[in-house]
């Protein structure tokens, strides 16, 4: 079996081969800590969570950086609103986002790295890129120079003419040209700063990423991961300042995005307050039909996100624990069916690899051998491992009390009922009935 991605930077379907072929090496842009994430920011670290194992399994082993971004404006305001130092801010929620994605069955990268720990990395970097011409220096700030890097656009096929035509008319006016983005900038007193060659300041967000990459996984990485609405101007500008630092190395072999989740019809987003945080989600639903939500449906494509979408994750869960529940007194070994590698070799194709569970389930039910329910029985746990999901006992998804047709339709109709409230848009007796289906004894999440 080949391992195959769509990367960006081609826009193609290619074979996988990293450059080392006992290690790839895997970068994912992490969360900005100074708020709850949104379930939209969850989508990335599940799917490429799914990657990771996948190229662990392919290759033997991996090195895996996600970074927590703790300096930011937004973490500026943040501590400054509520009178307390940015790391109150930035502890807490690195804290939350943790606790969240484990939640959600995101198993920890090999590397986390902070901003924070690394500006004498994020220094060096800018200060090869000022050597090289790529840089330069202007009233306390450090800009890139976009007309000096021949390839800036390519990742987002944007033209840089009709990007700088688009700039605004006040733009700073040390900027030698409008499109001239920050790597660093000068700090105040009231804001956090460290020393460096050109005053006392802080990165900008784009070098960040780009500096912790190359200290923690080399100068080029087989793949670079992250949401689409980071392709521009994030992640163009990363490729840029990397390999106009690095005397032209790739910066990246491999670009790969997930696409947005759209909510109550527009993107999610915490702009237009229009988000589910994964903080209260975990604490209504269970965390794995979350999860099972989000690889739904083929990590490039949008996602929208519902209420309808958890419930029928619940469902589907339902049906799959059920099935374990009846093999319960059969001894089995996960094993991960060559059909479920194969879906996922094909770009992470997880809605094919749901299908592929559902269709060893459906066989597992209809088996009456020993043998072949063993075999199925391993084949479900093993596709439910490659995905993260039915690896919980049965008992623990249901509850401890033993469950019979009674128990279902009352179940059911606790659902119904939420639903039809909801659409009546009578919150409170909605809230209610999900209650009721918590507490009821055969329903209770993990």
């Amino acid at each position: 079996m080949t391992l195959r991605l769509h990367n960006n930077l081609t826009r193609q379907l290619e074979p996988f081969t990293p450059l080392d072929p006992a290690c790839p090496t895997l970068y994912v842009c992490g969360p900005t800590v100074y708020n709850y994430v949104h379930i939209g920011n969850a989508r990335g670290p599940v799917v490429f969570g799914v990657l990771a194992d996948l190229l662990r399994r392919r290759f033997g082993a991996l090195r895996y950086a996600r970074n927590i971004t703790d300096v930011d404006d937004k973490i500026n305001t943040a501590a400054r609103e509520q009178g307390v130092p940015i790391s109150t801010i930035t502890g807490k929620f690195a804290a939350a986002y943790r606790e969240d994605m484990a939640a959600l069955g995101v198993v920890p990268p090999d590397i986390e790295p902070e901003v924070t720990a690394h500006i004498p990395q994020i220094i060096t970097m800018i200060e090869q890129l000022i050597a090289s011409g790529h840089a330069y220096a202007a009233e306390g700030h450090v800009l890139f120079a976009v007309a000096s890097f021949d390839g800036y656009g390519k990742l987002s096929r944007r033209d840089p003419d009709e990007m700088l035509a688009g700039a605004r008319v006040d733009v700073a006016p040390y900027k030698r040209d409008p499109g001239d983005f920050v790597l660093w900038k000068p700090s105040s007193d009231d804001l956090p700063g460290w020393a460096s060659p050109w005053g006392r300041g802080r990165p900008g967000w784009h070098i960040e990423c780009s500096a912790m990459a190359a200290a923690h996984l080399g100068e080029t990485i087989d793949i670079h991961a992250g949401g689409v609405d980071l392709q521009f101007p994030h992640h163009e500008n990363e490729l840029a300042q990397s390999e106009c630092a690095h005397g032209g190395k790739i910066f990246a072999r491999f670009w790969l995005h997930n696409g947005m989740l759209n909510f109550g019809g527009a993107k999610m987003s915490k702009s237009l307050g229009n988000i589910e945080r994964v903080h209260d989600l975990v604490r209504q639903h269970p965390p794995e039909a979350l999860r099972l939500a989000l690889l739904s449906a083929h990590y490039r494509q949008p996602l929208d996100w519902s209420d309808a979408l958890i419930e029928q994750s619940v469902r589907t869960l339902d049906r799959l624990y059920g099935t374990l529940r009846e093999l319960a007194s059969i001894e089995a070994t996960a094993v991960i069916p060559a059909t479920v590698e194969a879906t996922l070799d094909d770009d992470l194709n997880t809605p094919q690899a749901l299908a592929e569970v559902a269709r060893i389930a459906a066989d597992a039910r209809r088996a009456t051998d020993p043998a072949e329910q063993a075999r199925l029985k391993g084949e479900l746990l093993g596709a439910g491992l490659a995905l993260g999901l039915l690896q919980a006992d049965p008992a623990q998804w249901f509850g401890t009390a033993a469950s019979d047709d009674g128990d279902d339709a009352r179940i059911q109709g606790l659902i119904d009922e939420r639903a039809a409230a909801k659409k009546a848009r009578d919150f409170a007796r909605a809230d209610a009935q999900y209650q009721c289906c918590r507490d009821h004894p055969v329903y209770t999440p993990p």
